[in-house]
């Protein structure tokens, strides 16, 4: 690893491993007789903030889902997302009455999931065990590229908040809805970007709390930014605007 960022970059690998560590990602096995297992590769990526502005240096172990066999290392695979007219109606609603805008970013999202068949990989370049250099990994949890990730985090994560009496809507299948007495949330899942919306402060920070319970999070306050968009508020006139970054590009 070269250049005038490398210690930068070996960091966020090594941030990476500790993350996949720290879920239990995969333990080294033999390779069974006529198995193959899939091969991995490193995506390096600068996150970039609203005012472009690097933000963070990031490195993530993605699998070479492309290699995968239908049937054999995977079976289903559709996972929804949320639209963004979707979204854009539910600023609007918050808009109009009032209602908190927070956001929240699930590290790792994909990390959660489970996958349902087995799935062997190649140990990560750069991060072979010298002890246990023949053996392969043998995923408990899903990874970045497998075909079945979106899929497995998307069910972790409706069986999570729905424990947590939140009523999934049918039509928006990544908008969920949460009402106790007077008080009303909203969540919006984009992948691992997560919006929470709604009119009583202690319920909001109740499901915080739940979702940190749950998964490993970074609250990133009230909402200023998602999606390429920057949410401007005017909550006098109860009025947001919606900027997008790549509009004028």
């Amino acid at each position: 690893m070269l250049g005038p960022d490398s210690e930068k970059w070996l960091g966020a690998a090594k941030s990476e491993m500790g993350s996949m560590s720290e879920n239990q990602l995969w333990s080294l096995v033999d390779l069974p007789d006529g198995v193959k297992a899939i091969e991995c590769k490193w995506i390096f990526k600068k996150k970039i903030d609203v005012d472009g502005n690097i933000q963070i240096f990031k490195a993530r172990l993605v699998a070479k889902g492309f290699k995968q066999i239908h049937g054999i290392d995977y079976d289903e695979t559709y996972s929804p997302v949320a639209m963004l007219k979707s979204i854009r109606i539910l600023l609007a609603t918050a808009a109009y009455y009032d209602y908190e805008i927070w956001r929240m970013d699930v590290k790792t999202a994909f990390l959660n999931g489970i996958p349902e068949e087995d799935v062997y990989m190649t140990q990560p370049e750069g991060f072979t065990d010298p002890k246990n250099a023949g053996k392969v990994c043998k995923l408990h949890r899903s990874i970045y590229g497998l075909k079945q990730a979106s899929r497995s985090w998307n069910l972790r994560f409706d069986e999570a908040v729905e424990k947590f009496d939140f009523i999934k809507n049918e039509e928006e299948p990544c908008v969920y809805k949460k009402t106790s007495g007077s008080g009303v949330a909203f969540l919006v899942l984009y992948v691992d970007d997560i919006l929470i919306l709604g009119n009583d402060v202690p319920l909001l920070q109740s499901v915080k709390t739940w979702l940190v319970s749950c998964f490993s999070m970074k609250d990133m306050g009230e909402a200023a930014y998602i999606l390429g968009i920057r949410i401007y508020r005017d909550r006098l006139n109860r009025a947001n605007w919606i900027v997008s970054r790549y509009l004028y590009r």
